[in-house]
C-alpha cells in the first residue's frame, strides 16, 4: 500500500542527527513522599527460599500495613485484624484495568485479573480463597464481589439490580450462616460457592449460591464462650414491638439455646445495626412481608423449642415440666398443642418381624431421648429455612438473560483444630483437603505432568501430595471412614452407644494407612494442616441426621403453609433403601464443588492468622509458620520459579494474538495459512521475545515468565489503539473532506435558493399581470428578484426598527419599500409625497416623515378590507388600492416595485383581490366621490413617468407579453481544489493505487481449530498499468529462420521528473537529492504529488520538481527487403518477395515509409506533410532507420513494435490528375546483402515512385490498399 500524506500533519522539526547527550526525563519530588516497599512483594523473588524465610518476608510486611503478598498469580492475605482503609473507591479505580505487576498486591489485582481474563479470554474464572477459621476468606470473597460490581459496568436497571443482590447477599447469609467461635467473631458456619454469570459485554446478568454443610449442630449447642448464629441475637435484641408481641420475643438471655454459651455480646459487633441492614437485604434481594414474617415466625419457634424443659416421671419417663412453653410452641407452629406434647414425650414404633409384624406402639422417651428429639427438630426447621432463603436468593438472582461465562467466589470455612472434635470437623476438614487437593492438582501435580506430556524442559519439584488422606476419609473400597460410618449407623441404627462401638470397631480396618490412627474412642487424622483428634463419642448420631417421623407427621397437620413448605419430602414406609447419610451428602457436596471448580481457570487467594488473640500488633511466628508449612507455599515457589507462568493450547494463542505478527495477520484479518503451532512460533519471533522466554510443546505453548504475556497484551492492547487512530485519522479526513464538499454545497445553495425563491414569485407576477400592461426594460432583467423587505424591517435596521415602533406591530414584513402616495391640496391639484410603505400579513401600514423629523403612521389598511388593485396597461408605476367607500379614499400609490407588491398582496389573500388595468384608473377620492386617473403614452418623458392634472405622462414600455430575460450564463471561473480532509489512500475505492502490486492482500484463513467461511466473491483484480506497459515494449519473436541480436532497451513511456532541490521527508513522504530522477504516480491539486523512486512511493512537493523533456523517440526501422541483386550500371529485376503470412498473437507493426522519425505510416499523413517540393520528402532516409547491410552477418532485424495508430479518418485526396495519391513506398532491390560494415545509400526513385531498374515485386496486401484508398478519393471528388 502506497504511503499517505497525512492531511493536516503538523510539520515537526526532526530529531536532532548529532551525538549529543540523550534528553533525561526530570526527576519528580513526589518520589521521596512514596510509601517505601517492605520486603519482596512477590515471593518468588527471595534470594532464600525457605519457610523462614517466607515468614520472615510475610511478618515485615504485616507489621508495615503491607498484608498482601504474591507468590506468582497466587494472592498470600495475612488479616491485619484492624481497618486499613485500603478498600475504599479511589483504591478499587487505582486496579482498574491495570495487571498485576503494575500495582502493589491486593484482593482487587486478583479480581481485575479474573475479570479481565473472563472478557478476553471467555473462559469462565473461580477464585478459591483458602485457610483456617479466623484468617479473613469472607472479608476478602466480599472485597472480590465489591471490585466486580463496581468494574463490570452497564447502565441497565436490570444489571443494576443484579449488582444490588450480589452485594447484600453478604449480610444477609452472615446473619443466617455465620457466629462468633473462640477463634474468629464472624465464623462461617457453611461452605458458599457463588456464581456470577456475564454477558457478552461483561456485565452480570445474573447470580446463583450453592450452599455446603452448615453447622445447624450449633442451633442447639455451644461451647463456653462461642455464639449461636448472628440472626439469633439480631431478633432477640432488635425484634419490632409488633414481633415481640406476636411471637413472644424477648431478651436473648431468656432463651437457652441462646445463652447456654454464656456470651451475649461480642466486641466489635453491633447487632442492632447489623439487623437493620438484614433487613433492607431482604427488601433489596425481593423477600416480600409475608416471606419474612414467616421466617421470624420460624425463628421464634426455634427459640421456644429450646425452652421446652423436660422432667423424669416416676416411672422413669421424660414429662413436660411447662405446658405453656409447648402451648406456645403449638400457637407458632399452627398445630395442635396436645399433638406436639405427645410427638416430643413419645415415638410410635411398627414391629418388622415376629408373629405381631404390622403392630403399633407408643414408646414413651427418657427425658435423654426427648431432648434429642426436641434439638432434631428445631435443627431441622434452621436448616430447611436457611436453604429456603438461599434457593430465595437464587430465585431473585436468576439470569436475565444467556450467559456468556461466570466468575465464582468460594468462600468455605477453614481448617479447624478444637480441644473437642467431633463429626463437624472432620466434615469441614474433609473439605479444605479437598481444596488442598485440587490447588497441589492444578499447581504443582498437573503442571509438572504437563511439562512431561509437552516434552518441557524443567526441573521437577517434590511435593506432598494429601490424596492419600482423601482417600483415607472418602473411599469406598477399602473402605474409608465415612464408609465405616454409615456401615455403623446400618447395623446398630437403635442405639447411638452401639453404633459408636462398631464404628470403633470398623476404624480398626484404616490402622495400616500411615496418616490414621486410632486411640481407644478417639482416633487422630494427619491432615496436610497438622494432626487432629477426633472423638468418636455421638458421631454415628449426628451422620444419621434424621427427624423421625412422629414430629414430620405433627409438621404435616400444620395450618402455616410456609412451614409445609419447607418439609416437602416425607419419607416412604415401603422405599427399603437406606436414606443418605450427612456423610453421603458432604461427599456428593465437595464432589459437585470440585468439578466446578476443575471446569473454571482458578485463582488462589491464601489467607494467614497471624495470631489466636485477633490482635493487630502481635504476630505468632510459630503458628505463622506452621500454617506457611501446611499451606505449602515453599513447594508453590519452588514450582513457580522452575516452570511456566502462563500456557495455552496453539489454536488459542494464534486466536488471541495473530494481530502482533504481519505473518499471520493483515488488516485484522487471519492470514496465516501454516499449522497453528508455526503460526505460534513466528508470533513469538516476530514480536521479539528471547528464546529462552517461551517453549513450543505438542500441543501447548509455554511462556516463562508473566512479564513476557503482559508485554503481549500491550502490545495487543496497541495494536489496536493503532488501529482505532488510522481508522480515526480516515474518518476525520473523510469528515474533513465531506464538511468542505458540503460547504461548497450550501454556499452554492445559499447564493441560489433565495434567488430561486424570489424568481418563483416573479413567475407568479407574470400571471397576476397574464400580458395586459406594459413592462420596464429592467423588470426583466435576468438577475432582478423579489426581494420584499428592500427596508429591512425584519433585520432590525436603524430605519427598520422605527418603522416597526410607529406601525406598532410585531408581525413579520413581507414587502417594505418607499413609496409616493398622490395628495390632495386645497385649491391646488394633487401632488405626489413621500412615504415609506410596510406590508405585513395583516395589514398595509403608510408611514410618513414630518418637517420636524418625526415619523407617523399615517394609514392602517387592514388587507381583508381591500376589494381590488387598479392599474393602467402602460409602463407606468402608479396602482390604486380600492377600498369602497371610507373617509381618507382610496391610496393612490406610486411605487417602482408595484407588480412585486402586488404579487406579495395577492399571496397574502389567496389570490382574493381583483386586479383591473386598464387604459384609466378609477379610485374612491374622499367617501364616495370617485375620480378617474388618464395614463398616456408619450415618448417625451425620457425617464419613469410624470403626474398631472389627473393624467400620468409615460414612455412607451416593453411589450406585454415580455416574460422575464432567461438567467446570464455565469462565466466559468477556476474550480478551487478541495484541500481539506484529502483522503489518506489515493483514488478512493473506485481508483486502486498504483503500488497495489507492492504487497497484495492475503487471502482470508479461518482460525486455527475453526470452520473456514467462504468468503464473499470478490472481482479479480485488474492488472496493474505499469506492468501491461512493460508487456507491450516486449518485440515478438524473430523469425525462425534467422536470429537476431536483442533490441536496445526501450525507453520507459512515463512522465520522469527531476528533483530542483534536495528534500528531506517524513515519515510517508519521498527524500530527494538533487537531480535525482523520479516517476510521477499521482498528480494532487493540494500541491503534493505522490512519486516513485526505486520501487518505492512517497509524497513530493511538486515545486520542487521539473519535468525532464522526453527523447525523440526512434523512427520505425522497414521491414527486411528482399535480398539486394550485386551492384551493377542497370538495374536487373529481382525475384518477386515470397508471401508474409498474417502472424495473429504479433503486435502492430509500423509501415514503412514513415520519415522524420514519425511511426506514423506515409498514407495516413496530409499531402501537404506527406510530400515535399519534387517529391524531396520521399528520397529523405529516417534519421534511425538502419539498412540491412549495417546487420552483422547479414541478417535483417526483426521489425520493431510501433505505436498502435489510432483510428482516424483517411485524409480526402484531391482529384485523380492532380496529384496521385502519395504514400505509396518504393520497394528496394539488391542481387544480394553487401558486405558487412557497409552502407548503402537508399535507391533514386523516379517520377512514377519507382527505380530506374525493372518493375519491382510488392509487399503483400500494401497495394491493393493503397488502391483502395485512390478509389474513395476519387470518388469523393467526383461528389465534390
Amino acid at each position: 500500500m502506497a504511503p499517505s500524506k497525512k492531511a493536516g500533519k503538523k510539520n515537526t522539526s526532526a530529531p536532532s542527527k548529532k551525538g549529543g547527550p540523550a534528553k533525561v526525563a526530570k526527576a519528580d519530588w513526589k518520589e521521596g513522599f512514596k510509601k517505601k516497599t517492605v520486603g519482596v512483594t512477590d515471593m518468588t523473588l527471595l534470594s532464600t527460599i525457605t519457610n523462614e524465610s517466607i515468614n520472615e518476608n510475610l511478618q515485615k510486611r504485616w507489621t508495615n500495613g503491607d498484608i498482601y503478598t504474591y507468590i506468582g498469580s497466587v494472592l498470600i492475605s495475612v488479616n491485619p485484624f484492624r481497618d486499613l482503609g485500603i478498600y475504599t473507591d479511589e483504591v478499587l479505580q487505582r486496579y482498574k484495568g491495570k495487571n498485576r505487576l503494575e500495582v502493589p498486591p491486593h484482593v482487587f489485582g486478583i479480581a481485575e485479573s479474573a475479570y479481565y481474563n473472563m472478557n478476553a479470554y471467555h473462559e469462565n474464572q473461580c477464585v478459591i480463597i483458602s485457610g483456617e477459621s479466623g484468617a479473613g476468606k469472607t472479608e476478602a470473597a466480599k472485597r472480590i464481589m465489591q471490585y466486580i460490581a463496581a468494574v463490570s459496568g452497564g447502565n441497565d436497571s436490570s444489571i443494576q439490580e443484579i449488582k444490588d443482590m450480589v452485594l447484600a447477599t453478604n449480610p444477609l447469609l452472615e446473619s443466617f450462616g455465620c457466629a462468633k467461635t473462640l477463634r474468629n467473631n464472624n465464623s462461617s458456619r457453611h461452605g458458599k460457592y457463588l456464581e456470577i454469570m456475564f454477558n457478552d459485554h461483561g456485565e452480570p446478568i445474573g447470580a446463583q449460591i450453592t450452599n455446603y454443610l452448615l453447622e445447624k449442630g450449633r442451633v442447639v449447642g455451644q461451647v463456653d464462650n462461642e455464639r449461636n448464629f448472628h440472626i439469633f441475637y439480631q431478633f432477640t435484641k432488635s425484634a419490632s414491638p409488633e414481633q415481640r408481641e406476636t411471637y413472644g420475643i424477648q431478651t436473648p438471655d431468656a432463651y437457652a439455646y441462646t445463652s447456654m454459651s454464656n456470651c451475649l455480646d461480642v466486641a466489635g459487633i453491633d447487632d442492632t445495626k447489623d439487623f437493620d441492614e438484614t433487613l433492607r437485604a431482604m427488601q433489596v434481594i425481593g423477600l416480600t412481608d409475608y416471606e419474612q414474617a414467616e421466617i421470624f415466625r420460624n425463628l421464634a419457634t426455634i427459640l421456644w423449642l429450646g425452652n421446652v424443659q423436660f422432667s423424669e416421671a416416676d416411672d422413669g419417663n421424660s414429662e413436660i415440666a411447662d405446658t405453656s412453653v409447648t402451648d406456645f410452641v403449638g400457637y407458632l407452629m399452627e398445630v395442635d398443642p396436645a399433638l406436639m406434647q405427645k410427638a416430643l414425650c413419645t415415638r410410635v414404633m411398627e414391629t418388622q418381624r415376629g408373629g405381631r409384624r404390622g403392630s403399633v406402639y407408643d414408646v414413651p422417651l427418657n427425658p435423654a431421648q426427648a431432648n434429642s428429639g426436641r434439638d432434631a427438630l428445631a435443627k431441622a426447621i434452621y436448616n430447611n429455612v436457611f436453604e429456603w432463603i438461599v434457593s430465595r436468593v437464587n430465585l431473585s438472582m436468576k439470569a436475565r438473560s444467556a450467559s456468556a461465562s461466570l466468575i465464582g467466589i468460594l468462600d468455605i470455612f477453614g481448617f479447624e483444630i478444637f480441644e473437642d472434635n467431633s463429626f463437624e470437623q472432620l466434615c469441614i476438614n474433609y473439605v479444605n483437603e479437598k481444596l488442598q487437593q485440587i490447588f497441589i492438582e492444578l499447581t504443582l501435580k498437573t503442571e509438572q505432568e504437563e511439562y512431561v506430556r509437552e516434552q518441557i524442559k524443567w526441573t521437577p519439584i517434590k511435593y506432598f501430595n494429601n490424596k492419600i488422606v482423601c482417600d483415607l476419609i472418602e473411599e469406598r473400597r477399602p473402605p474409608g471412614i465415612f464408609a465405616a460410618l454409615n456401615d455403623a449407623c446400618a447395623t446398630a441404627h437403635a442405639d447411638p452407644t452401639a453404633a459408636d462401638n462398631s464404628f470403633v470397631q470398623r476404624l480398626s480396618a484404616l490402622s495400616s494407612n500411615p496418616h490414621f490412627e486410632t486411640r481407644g474412642s478417639q482416633f487422630l487424622v494427619k491432615h496436610y494442616a497438622g494432626d487432629v483428634m477426633y472423638n468418636i463419642s455421638g458421631m454415628t448420631d449426628k451422620n444419621k441426621d434424621v427427624l423421625v417421623k412422629d414430629l414430620l407427621d405433627v409438621i404435616g397437620t400444620s395450618s402455616n403453609q410456609f412451614l409445609q413448605s419447607l418439609f416437602p419430602d416425607r419419607p416412604d414406609p415401603n422405599n427399603k433403601k437406606r436414606p443418605p447419610t450427612a456423610g453421603d451428602r458432604i461427599k456428593q457436596s465437595a464432589g459437585a464443588l470440585v468439578e466446578n471448580l476443575m471446569r473454571a481457570q482458578p485463582s488462589y487467594i491464601r489467607t494467614i492468622k497471624p495470631n489466636q488473640n485477633r490482635s493487630a500488633t502481635e504476630y505468632d511466628v510459630k503458628a505463622v509458620l506452621h500454617q506457611v508449612k501446611y499451606l505449602g507455599l515453599q513447594e508453590n515457589i519452588r514450582v513457580r520459579r522452575a516452570g511456566f507462568a502462563y500456557r495455552n493450547t496453539f489454536e488459542k494463542m494464534v486466536e488471541r494474538f495473530y494481530l502482533l505478527s504481519p505473518a499471520t495477520s493483515y488488516a485484522g484479518e487471519y492470514t496465516w495459512s501454516g499449522d497453528a503451532k508455526s503460526g505460534c512460533e513466528k508470533i513469538l519471533a516476530d514480536t521479539g521475545i528471547a528464546k529462552d522466554e517461551w517453549q513450543m510443546g505438542m500441543t501447548k505453548a509455554f511462556i516463562k515468565n508473566p512479564e513476557t504475556l503482559f508485554a503481549l497484551e500491550t502490545m495487543r492492547d496497541r495494536y489496536w489503539h493503532n488501529m482505532a487512530a488510522r481508522i480515526q485519522r480516515a474518518w476525520r479526513n473523510y469528515m474533513r473532506y465531506r464538511e468542505e464538499c458540503a460547504r461548497r454545497i450550501q454556499r452554492f445553495w445559499k447564493n441560489n435558493k433565495e434567488g430561486l425563491e424570489y424568481a418563483k414569485i416573479r413567475d407568479y407576477s407574470h400571471q397576476v399581470l397574464a400580458g395586459r400592461k406594459e413592462r420596464r426594460r429592467f423588470s426583466l432583467l435576468s438577475y432582478r428578484r423579489f426581494m420584499g423587505d428592500y427596508l429591512d424591517v425584519n433585520g432590525k435596521s436603524a430605519l427598520g426598527e422605527i418603522l416597526t415602533s410607529v406601525c406598532g406591530t410585531s408581525d413579520h414584513v413581507v414587502y417594505s419599500s418607499r413609496i409616493q402616495v398622490l395628495v390632495s391640496r386645497i385649491g391646488r391639484s394633487s401632488k405626489p409625497s413621500p412615504r415609506f410603505l410596510v406590508v405585513t400579513q395583516k395589514a398595509v401600514f403608510i408611514v410618513a416623515l414630518q418637517t420636524q423629523g418625526m415619523y407617523t403612521m399615517e394609514r392602517r389598511i387592514m388587507l381583508s378590507t381591500i376589494r381590488s388593485i387598479s392599474m393602467s396597461n402602460l409602463r407606468d408605476d402608479w396602482l390604486a388600492l380600492n377600498l369602497g367607500p371610507t373617509e381618507e379614499g382610496d391610496p393612490f400609490i406610486n411605487c417602482v416595485f408595484k407588480t412585486e407588491l402586488v404579487t406579495h398582496l395577492l399571496q397574502l389573500t389567496s389570490a382574493t383581490i381583483n386586479v383591473l388595468i386598464g387604459p384609466t384608473m378609477e379610485y374612491t377620492k374622499k367617501k364616495e366621490k370617485k375620480d378617474n386617473v388618464k395614463v398616456i403614452k408619450d415618448e417625451s418623458i425620457l425617464r419613469n413617468d410624470l403626474y398631472k392634472s389627473h393624467a400620468i405622462h409615460v414612455p412607451s414600455g416593453e411589450p406585454a407579453s415580455s416574460l422575464s430575460r432567461p438567467p446570464a450564463k455565469r462565466k466559468e471561473g477556476v474550480v478551487r481544489p478541495i484541500t481539506q480532509g484529502k483522503l489518506l489512500k489515493r483514488g478512493g475505492p473506485s481508483k486502486p493505487t498504483g503500488s497495489a502490486a507492492a504487497r497484495p492482500k492475503p487471502a482470508t484463513q479461518p482460525l486455527a481449530g475453526k470452520s473456514a467461511i467462504a468468503p464473499a466473491a470478490k472481482p479479480a483484480p485488474h492488472a496493474p498499468a505499469a506492468a501491461s506497459t512493460a508487456t507491450s515494449q516486449v518485440p515478438p519473436p524473430p523469425p525462425s529462420r534467422a536470429p537476431v541480436p536483442p533490441p536496445p532497451p526501450a525507453e520507459p513511456d512515463v512522465d520522469m521528473y527531476k528533483a530542483k532541490f534536495a528534500f528531506e521527508g517524513q515519515p510517508g513522504e519521498m527524500s530527494l537529492a538533487k537531480d535525482d530522477l523520479v516517476e510521477l504516480v499521482e498528480k494532487d491539486d493540494n500541491g503534493w504529488w505522490l512519486v516513485k523512486k526505486d520501487g518505492v512511493e512517497g509524497w513530493a512537493p511538486y515545486n520542487y520538481l521539473e519535468l525532464v523533456p522526453r527523447k525523440p523517440k526512434p523512427a520505425a526501422a522497414p521491414p527486411p527487403p528482399p535480398p539486394p541483386p550485386p551492384a551493377a550500371p542497370r538495374a536487373i529485376p529481382a525475384a518477386p518477395a515470397p508471401p508474409i503470412l498474417a502472424n495473429p498473437t504479433a503486435k502492430p507493426v509500423a509501415f514503412p515509409g514513415a520519415s522524420n522519425g514519425s511511426a506514423v505510416p506515409s498514407w495516413k499523413k496530409t499531402p501537404s506533410s506527406s510530400s515535399g517540393t519534387n517529391g524531396s520528402s520521399l528520397n529523405t532516409t529516417p534519421v534511425t532507420s538502419r539498412p540491412t547491410s549495417a546487420v552483422g552477418g547479414g541478417r535483417a532485424p526483426p521489425p520493431p513494435v510501433g505505436t498502435k495508430p489510432k483510428p482516424a479518418p483517411p485524409p480526402v485526396g484531391a482529384k485523380p490528375g492532380v496529384h496521385a495519391p502519395a504514400g505509396k513506398p518504393a520497394v528496394p532491390t539488391a542481387p544480394r546483402p553487401p558486405a558487412a560494415g557497409s552502407v548503402r545509400a537508399p535507391p533514386k526513385l523516379g517520377a512514377g515512385g519507382s527505380s530506374g531498374g525493372g518493375k519491382p515485386g510488392g509487399i503483400g496486401g500494401q497495394m491493393d490498399l493503397a488502391a483502395a484508398l485512390a478509389k474513395r478519393a476519387q470518388k469523393i471528388a467526383e461528389d465534390d
